[in-house]
């Protein structure tokens, strides 16, 4: 099987589009048909539907894809271990949530990037579930999310124990019990946000429907709206501790295993472990156990 068939192949299947796979491939969208047409002849099958409103994967090709990021990503690996030198260097792409690369990374990555400036990090911020999926799919070397996580293709490291509290104006009474706030207003993150997940569960458990939901993509909205007093939220304790400091919020300890959420960097078993992500690995153990 010729290997930049396979990459035509897979990219055309990503961007869905015959025009858009030329355009990111830099070829004539003559030549990727043509090649997807080798391709077929070669497995003698048919990996494309052509329709009117353009190409859609027949069940051979939707098999096919998954090999293909697999075979794709091998030969990307071999490429990068018969390259490698003992310094680490290179890209290095890592996730994380946007809690704790505010609060728990930035002296992680200081260090990291004064000991090894020769690697080209990038870190992407975003929930938990867009980081597996980029792990799963060789986009990202690994990615600290909110766990477990339970994948049989994943590795998970425990990181760090975060503790959630109720978030409320300052002016608000003391919180005793889940019921004392059931009436009021919640200030939630987007849909897959693990911290909007906790808050779920534990009004689920108390039988509470919340009057109302309001979302918001950002801590320092939730937090200023919160202190304004439009409503309430579940957050972690550290990254309101200067708002609360500052006498802008009141926050309320909740009971049992809702209080607590577990912080785990996750990466693929089979992926390489190159230069620059043992480096990292080591840098990060050393960086959370102190």
């Amino acid at each position: 099987m010729d290997i930049q068939l396979l990459k035509v192949f897979f990219t055309t299947a990503q961007e869905g589009s015959l025009s858009r796979a030329a355009q990111k491939l830099n070829f004539a969208q003559s030549n990727v048909t043509h090649k997807i047409q080798q391709l077929e002849a070669d497995l003698q099958t048919q990996l494309f539907y052509r329709h009117n409103r353009g190409i859609t994967l027949t069940p051979s090709g939707q098999i096919l894809v998954s090999y293909a990021e697999k075979i794709l990503h091998v030969i990307q690996e071999a490429r990068l271990a018969v390259g490698d030198s003992a310094v680490p260097a290179g890209p290095l792409h890592i996730g994380s949530l946007e809690t704790t690369a505010a609060v728990r990374l930035p002296a992680l990555l200081t260090q990291y990037h004064t000991e090894y400036p020769a690697v080209d990090f990038s870190l992407i911020t975003g929930p938990t579930e867009q980081h597996l999926h980029a792990v799963l799919h060789y986009e990202l070397n690994g990615a600290f999310v909110s766990g477990p996580v339970e994948h049989p293709d994943v590795i998970q490291e425990h990181v760090i124990d975060e503790e959630l509290v109720l978030v409320t104006a300052v002016s608000h009474p003391p919180v005793h019990t889940i019921q004392d706030v059931k009436l009021r207003t919640f200030l939630v993150f987007y849909s897959s946000c693990s911290y909007r997940a906790k808050l779920n569960q534990l009004l689920q458990e108390e039988g509470i429907l919340p009057v109302k939901l309001m979302e918001f993509g950002s801590i320092e909205t939730i937090i200023g709206c919160v202190g304004a007093g439009l409503g309430i939220s579940l957050l972690p304790r550290c990254i309101i501790t200067e708002a609360e400091q500052q006498g802008r919020i009141r926050c309320h300890e909740i009971p049992g295993k809702h209080a607590i959420v577990n912080t785990v960097f996750i990466r693929r078993k089979d992926a390489l472990i190159t230069p620059a992500l043992s480096a990292f690995l080591s840098e990060m153990r050393t960086h959370f156990s102190s």
